[in-house]
């Protein structure tokens, strides 16, 4: 099966990538990136010349359609995706998210090609922190962020492209990811890379805000069961049942890193903070075999830790940049 997966160079399409050629080595990849700051080249060096790579935007009609048109499948990853720059600039996620979402959906149409278009639980707002539910795929969407409003436009075009063209997709909307290769802008390699570093850990607010953390490669053997077992025209949820706050989490990624639990700093709360995230996967589990392999939480953030500090020339550039960006916020 020939498979274009874009935004594979990304956090969780490198894993994807890597995890395929793993456990699916019939499978065909073309890995199509930007190579925007998120993206790093590198995270795909152990794919040597396994893979075949295309540097280019998907917001290109003309590189989205010769691609699409090669292909059995898109497993579309790209995505502009941190909230804290789409607060400082919106743009980027227009033109990724949205824009680059309907070159996908034009060239598929056009080629009748198979699409699995992969989004975030950030789509259907929060939910307060004493409240029993969790979202499901009947959640109104409800975006709180430029970002999650683009993600969930995106999911919209997907969902009416089923509808009026007949195409054939698959969605799925997961929780928050973790492992290795997660760009440090995002929480948790952020709180990693500063300790290895000797600074502190910075909790937004009280940290009281609940996530729903899943282990990147349990998010993408997913991906890999709906495309193989998943109804056409269907949105899968993806979690791993891993609510925790964001104080529980630094606590833990001290404890593990030998610090003193009180060894961290509250910074200013970001604007529109969602409170709680919780998925139910339910329809996923019932419809497919997959199940989550990383259940402990505490060994996975373990990993986490000892990917981080073994690769520190994969990081250590990018946290410069990224530090400067949150100095400029305040956060």
């Amino acid at each position: 099966m020939k498979v274009l997966v874009t935004g594979g160079a990304g956090f969780i399409g490198s894993n994807f990538v890597l995890r395929i050629l793993e456990t699916r080595p019939g499978w065909d990849l073309t890995v199509v990136d930007a190579l925007t700051y998120a993206g790093n080249r590198r995270s795909l060096d152990p794919a040597g010349d396994r893979i075949r790579f295309v540097e280019g935007s998907i917001a290109d009609a003309a590189l989205v359609d010769r691609l699409v048109a090669e292909t059995d499948i898109v497993v579309h990853f790209a995505a502009e995706s941190h909230n804290d720059n789409s607060l400082d600039d919106p743009w980027p996620f227009i033109e990724s998210n949205i824009v680059g979402t309907f070159r996908i959906l034009e060239a598929v149409r056009r080629h009748g090609k198979r699409l699995h278009h992969i989004s975030t639980d950030e789509v259907y707002g929060d939910l307060e922190l004493d409240d029993p539910e969790r979202f499901s795929e009947t959640t109104p969407l409800n975006p709180s962020s430029p970002y999650s409003a683009s993600k969930g436009s995106a999911d919209l075009l997907v969902r009416a492209w089923i509808r009026s063209f007949g195409i054939q997709a698959t969605l799925s909307n997961c929780s928050n990811n973790y492992g290795p290769r997660q760009h440090v802008e995002k929480f948790i390699p952020r709180q990693i890379t500063g300790i290895l570093d000797g600074v502190k850990p910075k909790l937004y607010g009280s940290g009281e805000n609940v996530r729903d953390w899943i282990h990147v490669d349990d998010h993408n053997d997913a991906v890999v069961a709906i495309i193989e077992q998943g109804r056409p025209g269907e949105t899968y949820l993806i979690g791993a049942d891993g609510e925790q706050n964001n104080r529980r989490i630094i606590a833990l990624l001290l404890e593990l890193m030998d610090k003193p639990a009180d060894w961290f700093e509250h910074v200013n709360d970001r604007p529109g903070h969602d409170m709680r995230y919780a998925i139910d996967a339910s329809k996923l589990r019932a419809e497919t075999d997959w199940r989550p392999r990383y259940s402990d939480l505490r060994a996975g953030l373990a990993d986490t830790i000892a990917w981080y500090t073994d690769n520190r020339d994969w990081w250590e550039a990018s946290k410069v940049a990224a530090e400067e960006t949150y100095a400029r916020l305040g956060r």
